[in-house]
């Protein structure tokens, strides 16, 4: 099934930490087939005072239902020396692999919801995700070139760099 991934790092050397990512995730049943370039922006949410992100997406191919993706999202962010039980929610971080969408999937749990609420109302989310693709819907039909456009332009988003490399893992 098809579905996109968000990355984002603000600790260490940011575009190292996406690459590795991306490398890490074969090895959990996910095959990475693009990712978008790479985009520096600004911190957003409750903890502001910390570095800015690098942050892109990638489209995946996987076998994985929603649940057991996420589990390969967390078990990345651990491999990549990301402390999920201790460190400050939403602060600095050295990997985030957020699960944000999976082909026409809708899905509430606990520990996950899909589509990710961030896929609609974040820019950084937003751009990366609509340079991989243009058209790209949510499951209820909803056109994500036409919810950017209606977004205020208060976040810091800057392309930084090229797409990071496929098959390194």
């Amino acid at each position: 099934m098809i579905g996109y991934l968000g990355l984002g790092s603000n600790v260490g050397e940011r575009r190292a930490n996406l690459q590795a990512a991306v490398d890490a995730l074969p090895a959990h049943g996910v095959t990475v087939l693009a990712s978008s370039s790479t985009y520096d922006t600004d911190p957003v949410g409750p903890v502001r005072d910390q570095p800015d992100f690098l942050n892109a997406c990638v489209r995946i191919d996987t076998e994985l239902g929603p649940e057991d993706l996420l589990d390969a999202c967390k078990a990345v962010e651990r491999e990549l020396g990301r402390d999920l039980e201790g460190g400050v929610p939403k602060g600095p971080r050295p990997i985030d692999v957020d699960l944000l969408l999976l082909g026409a999937t809708e899905h509430r749990s606990a520990r996950l919801t899909l589509p990710h609420a961030q896929v609609t109302a974040r820019r950084f989310v937003m751009i990366p995700l609509l340079e991989l693709d243009f058209d790209l819907r949510t499951p209820d039909g909803t056109r994500l070139s036409d919810v950017l456009a209606a977004l205020p332009l208060d976040e810091g988003v800057r392309r930084a760099g090229p797409p990071l490399e496929l098959g390194g893992g």
